[in-house]
């Protein structure tokens, strides 16, 4: 018998974790079957033996009240998710401004005409029965299967007092002309006949909408580091066939053919140079920081970009076989791979939603069992589930996180979710990617070294010159450097590039020849130890020679951002053990670690060794954060416990992370994890008083004594408490000399994170 066949089903209808638990339960009872249920992503992977089909595990989960079904390939596109999410938006827009005018008159006094309450039916109705239809939607199927969860709750709680309403307004005293709710705080027993709960009804209603929604919003981006990464590579190619170039779709390119890759363009897709010479930049996928000169027969990766000349490539693999197809394949292994959230209100219903119905019932039972009749037995059960309708456990969450993610937004702070606050406050060890997080990630002119009896000035003032006519990012550097401190270049005649050695030319008469010291000559002692120096500094050395001697040598490096030193300290007073991660040499992380104060190095490694490396730290027992900006480091971040991503880098590394910092500045870290902390003590804050409201009082609602306006009034005040405590977290400050703002990123992409 063959092994273990793995499946991906994608599950619909799941409301909250422990629905998704319901479902893996289900699956993990067929023989031979090994599933987990993500219900953050709302999929399931199945391990199952050769006696299972696919269809008896969609079966499975079809009787367990779900959907399921195999996977679409990843779309560039978000169809589907607002195909989703804008209708929940509309329920949500509908039912509030339904709400409003109905929670105004039931709670104003002074509001309310003489027949306010039927046009509070009027309102409340459509929100009640459409508005909150993802709720009884979900309790019935729940019902169907002997199971209870908030969404249980929120159905009976808010169809209880609606249907309560209708028989005070039909049957009892409370439809007639002129009758007024004033506030009373006394506790004494009621029949009900005159109480109505419509703004109860409507308001948990639209609040726990509000939440859906913001959760809806947040799932919407899951697969966005997938879109991110199909999008990088090229979409069409010059292919040779026949010795003519012909464009088509990089989907029609087979292994084996020829194509070509101008400069500026991106590589296809994994191949073998066969013709031309040119620098390619590979630092979107390897974090390279220096481009890597390549040739006929050096192999080049898809997606990344030619910085030179002309090349002509033979293809080696297509499709789903290239590295950028594998690293796409990285990073949904890793988002899939986490763990289910489980919300805290979720873990808590298991017990909650079961103890309250239990409690309503008692009640209900109790009072018709002493005599006070259905009328004044059945007000007491109502007032039971309305009182322990989670109202405030809706806004727990929520409120803390619009707050705590609108003061990040202001700071540069971009939080992906719920499931990302409780990650920070076990984190022990941040991995930091080097190039574009600890570094600039671009290559600038650090020294000049100039032989006895020349002129550091002239050398780089000619040196630029020349450079100045070449496309390669170190020549750039060169280039952008001399004219910063030289002013205006001479002009070059005779340019020419020597494949992968430097490029020669003759500035105001003179021939200078700028690259590689074999391509210079023989170096006088003083610019061979500056190159050996440079060397072993992880620093790459251009040597500068005219008239058949070499004049002086130019250093180019990656630099240390200048705040990066500060924020190594300040994420080690966050109790953080700091570790640099990059695919540069051992002698570049080095001179970069000992510059910032990081002792633990991983130098020399593929983004699929990445992954690696945080799985490893994860097996040694540690909670790992992940700071990284580029493609290379998108599966990482999504491997990783908590993903920090910079959000100078690249859409795919921050659709992959759970923490966008916006600027470049690595200080920025410490304020997230900081605020993060702080956001998750809020919600814990929150969702303590929110049951401690409800438990407190549902003991005097069991006794009859609690008059609508008294649990209204509670309901309320429990929601007010969570709104203020939550606004607190706006007068989040960062760390003394860490000024953050959101200036770095588009407006446009600033709400696009901002929202995931």
């Amino acid at each position: 018998m063959s092994g273990p066949t793995q499946i991906e089903l994608s599950i619909g209808g799941m409301t909250c974790a422990s629905c998704a638990a319901r479902v893996e339960k289900k699956l993990n009872r067929m023989d031979g079957v090994t599933a987990t249920v993500n219900y953050a992503t709302e999929k399931a992977r199945v391990l199952y033996d050769g006696d299972v089909t696919p269809e008896d595990l969609v079966a499975t989960v079809e009787r367990t009240g779900y959907t399921a079904a195999l996977p679409e390939p990843p779309r560039t596109d978000d169809t589907d998710t607002d195909a989703a999410v804008d209708p929940l938006r509309t329920r949500l827009l509908v039912s509030a401004v339904l709400t409003l005018p109905v929670v105004a008159l039931g709670m104003v006094p002074a509001w309310q005409f003489e027949y306010w309450q039927w046009l509070s039916l009027t309102l409340a109705a459509p929100v009640v029965v459409w508005g909150g239809l993802p709720f009884h939607r979900a309790a019935w199927t729940n019902l169907r299967h002997g199971a209870a969860t908030m969404d249980t709750l929120v159905s009976l709680g808010t169809g209880a007092a609606f249907l309560w309403s209708l028989y005070a307004l039909f049957l009892g005293t409370a439809g007639e002309p002129g009758t007024v709710h004033g506030f009373s705080l006394a506790v004494t027993r009621t029949d009900g006949s005159g109480d109505v709960y419509l703004e109860a009804a409507a308001g948990v209603t639209t609040f726990l909408l509000a939440g859906r929604y913001a959760e809806a919003r947040a799932k919407r981006r899951a697969g966005s580091a997938l879109r991110a990464l199909l999008e990088m590579g090229a979409r069409e190619v010059s292919v040779l066939r026949g010795g003519v170039e012909t464009r088509v779709p990089v989907e029609a390119l087979g292994v084996g053919e020829l194509f070509v890759v101008r400069p500026g363009e991106r590589v296809a897709t994994d191949g073998e140079v066969v013709e031309g010479s040119s620098a390619v930049d590979a630092s979107m996928l390897t974090g390279e920081s220096v481009p890597v000169e390549v040739g006929p027969g050096d192999a080049v990766v898809g997606a990344t970009v030619n910085a030179g000349g002309r090349l002509v490539v033979r293809a080696t693999r297509v499709g789903a076989d290239t590295q950028l197809a594998q690293m796409a394949r990285l990073v949904e292994e890793a988002q899939n791979g986490k763990a289910a959230v489980q919300r805290l209100a979720d873990r808590v219903s298991g017990v909650f939603v079961p103890v309250v119905l239990a409690l309503a019932a008692a009640t209900l039972g109790f009072w018709i069992g002493t005599g006070a009749g259905l009328a004044g037995a059945f007000p007491a059960a109502v007032a039971v589930l309305i009182i322990a309708c989670p109202c405030a456990l809706g806004l727990a969450t929520p409120t803390a996180l619009m707050v705590g993610t609108g003061r990040g937004a202001q700071l540069g702070i971009l939080v992906r979710g719920p499931e990302v606050l409780e990650s920070t406050r076990r984190v022990d060890t941040v991995v930091l990617d080097k190039t574009g997080t600890v570094t600039t990630g671009r290559m600038s002119l650090v020294d000049v070294a100039a032989a006895d009896g020349e002129d550091a000035g002239d050398v780089l003032r000619r040196a630029g010159a020349l450079e100045d006519a070449s496309e390669h990012p170190i020549a750039a550097a060169v280039a952008a450097a001399a004219r910063e401190r030289c002013g205006e270049l001479p002009a070059v005649a005779g340019f020419r590039a020597e494949a992968g050695l430097g490029v020669r030319g003759t500035v105001e008469g003179v021939p200078v020849v700028v690259g590689r010291p074999s391509l210079v000559g023989a170096l006088p002692p003083g610019l061979a130890a500056a190159v050996a120096a440079a060397d072993a500094a992880g620093r790459t050395a251009v040597a500068v020679g005219w008239d058949g001697a070499a004049r002086g040598v130019l250093v180019v490096a990656d630099t240390v951002k200048p705040t990066s030193a500060a924020a190594v300290r300040q994420l080690r007073d966050l109790g953080l053990r700091p570790v640099l991660l990059t695919g540069d040499s051992a002698a570049t992380a080095g001179a970069v670690a000992a510059e910032v104060g990081i002792d633990e190095v991983v130098a020399e490694v593929l983004p699929q060794d990445k992954v690696d490396v945080v799985r490893r730290l994860q097996a040694e027992g540690r909670t790992v954060a992940m700071v990284g900006d580029g493609v290379n480091d998108a599966a990482a971040l999504a491997q990783a416990d908590l993903g920090l991503a910079v959000g100078t880098g690249t859409d795919v590394a921050i659709q992959a992370s759970d923490l966008t910092l916006v600027r470049g500045d690595l200080r920025a870290a410490a304020d997230a994890v900081r605020l993060a902390r702080r956001t998750l003590s809020t919600i814990k804050g929150n969702l303590f008083w929110a049951f401690a409201y409800n438990v407190a009082a549902i003991p005097l609602a069991m006794a009859g004594l609690l008059n609508p306006m008294v649990a209204g009034a509670a309901m309320a005040l429990s929601s007010v408490f969570v709104v203020t405590n939550s606004l607190r977290l706006r007068r989040f400050r960062p760390l003394p000399g860490n000024a953050h703002a959101a200036s770095a990123l588009p407006a446009g992409r600033v709400r696009e994170h901002a929202g995931r």
